[in-house]
């Protein structure tokens, strides 16, 4: 590990190469390797919440900004209860990022229809 040289801090020189060092710890935050990382745990958090038997992704996790600091994943699976005789189903997870805690509620009314294709005008 590097060491700051001995620098007074109300040095311009000083706060600019503290500066620098935490804007590289910043970055690596946001690394594709830090988001890899975090979708995994949202995977893992989520379909574990689920409660649903074979429970898998079924889609990407979606992000929202930090002010929410939520990430949501659509899970999709059979449900285990006998009378609902192994049906398919979907819930929508929500993966707080703070408290590394997931929250799902059921999303079969949930419907992936196809994006309309948008017509240009000439």
């Amino acid at each position: 590990m590097r060491r700051l040289p001995n620098l007074p801090l109300s040095t311009p020189k000083a706060c600019l190469l503290a500066l620098a060092f935490i804007a590289a710890g910043a970055a690596q935050a946001s690394s594709p390797a830090a988001w890899s990382a975090h979708d995994k745990e949202v995977a893992a958090a989520c379909v574990k919440a689920s409660g649903l038997k074979d429970a898998r992704p079924a889609g990407q996790p979606m992000a929202y900004d930090d002010g929410v600091g939520m990430t949501a994943l659509l899970v999709a699976g059979r449900y285990p209860q006998p009378h609902m005789k192994n049906r398919a189903g979907r819930v929508l997870c929500l993966f707080d990022r703070k408290k590394r805690e997931a929250v799902v509620t059921e999303a079969d009314q949930i419907t992936l229809a196809p994006v309309a294709a948008t017509k240009t005008k000439k």
